[in-house]
């Protein structure tokens, strides 16, 4: 429709190279996934030179199921990360000494408890905070079994963290909830959606924890090089928009984080889906035996049934027990996600039976009676045309290919003939009542359970819906169980008696929003200690954009050399009096920059008579008169290069590190809340401290490398681009950067043209 319009269309795939990308990008709409935009937008702000981007700017984005991406997904940074520390044999070790442990399982672990005195496992696992902690017997234990006198000695953080990750793996995450095994890795399971994260992995070292307990490779730890939220991500764009069905319980968060106003657009024909109230039972096996009842009654009569399950772990457990009973069904879970869209089109086929994690085929419209075109693309499989065939036979392409064109007969027969016998089966759906949707559990979130129960009633259609709840279920659990808990055994229910009434219901959606208000809570917590990073992040990036767009820094960097001599002098001349000022020291910070052996050197009636400013100005004019020398050596034109490159070179360097050091600084700041301060202003203020103190020192090191950039005589000019890597994976991470040539000595001058030894420069972490 738009190419007809005249607007050209592109579409950002994973398989895509840089060229590619740059044409997509380009046209006047771009279609993609919300991860590869943002790593896009990372990779863009990491090239040297400005041929290298993809991406031209960030105008206005059009969001699909704009709560998954903004809200749900909202938690997760995207990082971009190149090899880090090598893998430890310390995550195996930590898992064996784990799995030796007993651990305790409380619901919520109140601080004034004493733990001690009350539990007597090795570790407590806090189920509503999904943390592990061990215990004084498991302290005991720990250094008896790794031979040390102290834990908590400061010589033994990395134990300790290995240890508090290792107790975490086995008590906290679980397989096939939070996470699957696959092909020999580790792939984690988004919690609202129940889709697999590829790429993404858990940060700290809690991946590897995991990998160790499930017997899997441990894979090397990870060095951040490039990181943002979704959330700043989309806020980026001058304008955003987006669409679901599922905002309004949302909408206050829309409007505080993004600025976005929620309307909700009135169905196309009236709702008359049925929505019937909730029914709990006193037990998980009551709830299960009435959920199996419930599909055997509507399969009996043809009415289809999707059945919304939480976890894979529990739609494994309901197909068992449907095979038992010898009912059909198809189960749709993050195992066998490639077969979404086929499998929950066709859920509304006659007798049909689904089970689906609450992924639940958003997306896609379940046509009571069954979907024609998959059927009819279904049937094109079978008869051996591949995908590519399919799309031509199926679209708009123009082709000559009598393959094709006869395959179109074909498809447009087969069209005809399925869609009058969907036709005619959806009359018999509809007689039997429509699409019946079965939750077997409440989510955290209503907006999920809506979304389940959205798959019914489309259009106008008839459908009807209902949860079966247990009090053993995690969400009545953890925070609205005790209530209703009472009022079971006060009127003495057994086990396959459910209770049924709104009163119940509303008890219910009040747990669901106290947990929405503590996710939400933790999500804007998140992007808190992320607006700091991401006001640095956007000086940093606006600053680097310039560079590339060919901006001449030569006053700038003459700039740069003015303050590093202020800053420098005034830092070994620091106070008013004479006899404290350190030239030793400053002419040894100046050495092999822009001074010779004598310079600094005054007698005491010269000091008499010179000011510190006198000195900052002496100082000034050598740096400037050296760097006029450098010029005509190199030539303008040369320097002007090696101005750009050495800067960003040199930004990107020190700006990985600081990543590094606010993350440091995040891991403790909460403690300060103790002496009741705001951790968030804390980090604020510590981080553009540190901030400030990353700016000084680019403007050190990029002096330092200009003044000492020599031009190899009777050779090339080659440029060699300093980060040599291609994503691996989903995640942006990069591969390992391999040094090629000779080997630097420790002693040897750093190559970066710092004037420093290696071992004292940037072979220091080495």
């Amino acid at each position: 429709m738009y190419r007809f319009l005249g607007l050209s269309i592109g579409v950002i795939l994973h398989s895509m190279n840089s060229s590619e990308r740059r044409e997509a990008y380009a046209c006047d709409i771009t279609y993609g996934t919300n991860n590869e935009f943002g790593f896009d937008y990372l990779r863009d702000n990491m090239v040297t030179y400005k041929k290298d981007r993809v991406q031209r700017g960030h105008a206005f984005a059009i969001v699909d199921e704009v709560d998954s991406i903004l809200i749900d997904e909202a938690r997760t940074p995207l990082i971009i990360s190149g090899k880090g520390e090598n893998s430890t044999d310390l995550y195996q070790k930590a898992d064996r000494f784990a799995k030796t442990l007993k651990k305790d399982v409380v619901v919520e672990l109140e601080s004034k408890q004493d733990t001690d005195a009350i539990y007597h496992g090795d570790y407590i696992v806090d189920e509503k905070a999904s943390t592990a902690t061990l215990t004084k017997l498991g302290v005991g234990k720990a250094e008896a079994y790794f031979g040390v006198e102290n834990l908590m000695d400061t010589e033994n953080v990395t134990l300790l963290h290995h240890i508090n990750q290792a107790i975490k793996a086995n008590g906290v995450m679980k397989r096939d909830i939070n996470y699957v095994v696959k092909d020999g890795e580790v792939i984690i399971v988004d919690e609202f959606t129940g889709r697999l994260m590829y790429g993404r992995r858990y940060n700290d070292g809690l991946h590897q924890a995991i990998e160790a307990k499930e017997g899997v490779k441990v894979a090397s730890e990870s060095k951040t090089i490039a990181t943002i939220t979704f959330q700043n991500y989309f806020r980026l764009y001058e304008k955003l928009s987006g669409m679901t069905g599922t905002a309004a319980t949302e909408e206050s968060e829309f409007r505080e984080i993004y600025k976005l106003d929620v309307v909700v657009v009135p169905t196309n024909r009236p709702m008359i889906r049925i929505d019937h109230p909730d029914v709990v039972y006193k037990t998980e096996s009551g709830k299960l035996g009435a959920v199996i009842e419930q599909i055997k009654a509507c399969h009996a009569k043809g009415q289809p049934v999707l059945v919304g399950t939480v976890s894979i772990e529990k739609s494994e457990l309901l197909s068992s027990m449907l095979k038992r009973q010898g009912i059909a069904h198809q189960v749709l879970n993050a195992k066998y996600h490639e077969k979404e869209a086929q499998i929950v089109a066709q859920a509304g086929q006659l007798g049909a039976v689904t089970i689906a994690t609450n992924m639940a085929g958003r997306g896609t419209d379940i046509m009571l009676g069954g979907n024609a075109e998959f059927l009819a693309k279904a049937q094109l499989v079978k008869e051996g045309f591949d995908d590519s065939q399919i799309y031509d036979i199926t679209g708009f392409t123009e082709t000559e290919d009598e393959v094709i064109l006869e395959g179109r007969k074909h498809y447009a027969e087969l069209m005809k003939k399925l869609g009058d016998e969907t036709r005619e089966k959806a009359i018999k759906v509809k007689e039997a009542g429509g699409l019946y949707i079965l939750g077997t559990e409440r989510h955290e979130s209503r907006r999920i359970d809506n979304q389940l129960r959205g798959r019914s009633g489309r259009q106008g259609d008839e459908g009807e819906s209902r949860f079966f709840l247990s009090l053993e279920d995690d969400l009545m659990r953890l925070f609205g169980g005790d209530r209703i808990t009472g009022m079971m055994n006060t009127l003495r229910v057994d086990e396959n008696t459910p209770i049924e009434s709104k009163m119940l219901t509303s008890v219910i959606e009040s747990s669901q929003r106290k947990v929405e208000a503590r996710n939400f809570g933790i999500r804007k917590n998140v992007l808190n200690y992320d607006d700091v990073m991401n006001a640095q992040r956007e000086i940093i990036y606006s600053q680097r954009s310039k560079v590339l767009e060919g901006e001449d820094l030569h006053e700038h960097i003459l700039k740069m050399i003015d303050d590093f001599v202020s800053s420098s002098v005034n830092l070994y001349l620091a106070g008013d009096e004479e006899e404290s000022w350190n030239f030793a020291g400053l002419r040894e910070h100046f050495a092999g920059l822009f001074t010779v052996e004598n310079d600094f050197n005054y007698t005491v009636e010269q000091l008499n008579s010179l000011t510190k400013e006198d000195i900052i100005e002496e100082a000034k004019r050598a740096a400037r008169q050296r760097y006029d020398e450098k010029e005509r050596e190199l030539t303008p034109q040369i320097l002007r290069e090696v101005e750009r490159v050495a800067l960003l070179q040199v930004v990107d360097r020190k700006w990985m590190q600081h990543i590094d050091d606010m993350d440091e600084l995040k891991k403790g700041i909460s403690l300060r809340s103790y002496a009741s301060h705001d951790p968030v202003v804390a980090y604020r203020m510590e981080g553009f401290d540190m901030f400030d103190a990353m700016i000084a020192s680019i403007c050190e090191d990029t002096v330092r490398i200009l003044y000492n950039t020599r031009l190899k005589k009777d050779a090339p000019i080659e440029r060699k681009q300093v980060l040599k890597a291609e994503p691996t994976g989903s995640d942006g991470s990069l591969s390992e950067t391999r040094r090629v040539g000779k080997k630097i000595g420790r002693n040897d001058p750093c190559p970066c043209g710092s004037g420093l030894k290696y071992k004292k420069c940037c072979g220091k972490n080495q």
